[in-house]
């Protein structure tokens, strides 16, 4: 579900609180096991850089989660961050 007061948690802070750091794991540690550069992983926990499906892939087999939960952080945080600050009416069918 999209948050609609606030923007989204951004995936990296999710890696950081709820999987690196329970358990115990160095951004270096996680890059070097799943064989990726660290600043991949860095940028990703700092919020400069968004989870694309490889790396989903990478940190689902690495903490074991499914791509999927990772591409879906990855969305909700983008389609939240980018909402229009307009409102646009449906369209409604035009009467014959």
């Amino acid at each position: 579900m999209i948050p609609s007061n606030r923007i989204a948690t951004h995936p990296g802070v999710i890696l950081l609180k709820e999987f690196l750091e329970p358990l115990g794991l160095t951004q270096k540690a996680l890059a070097t096991h799943v064989g990726i550069p660290v600043q991949r992983i860095n940028e990703v926990v700092r919020g400069k850089r968004g989870v694309t499906p490889e790396t989903a892939w990478l940190l689902a087999a690495a903490l074991r989660t499914t791509p999927e939960f990772w591409i879906n952080l990855q969305s909700v945080y983008e389609l939240s961050s980018s909402r229009p600050s307009y409102h646009v009416e449906p369209l409604v069918a035009a009467s014959m």
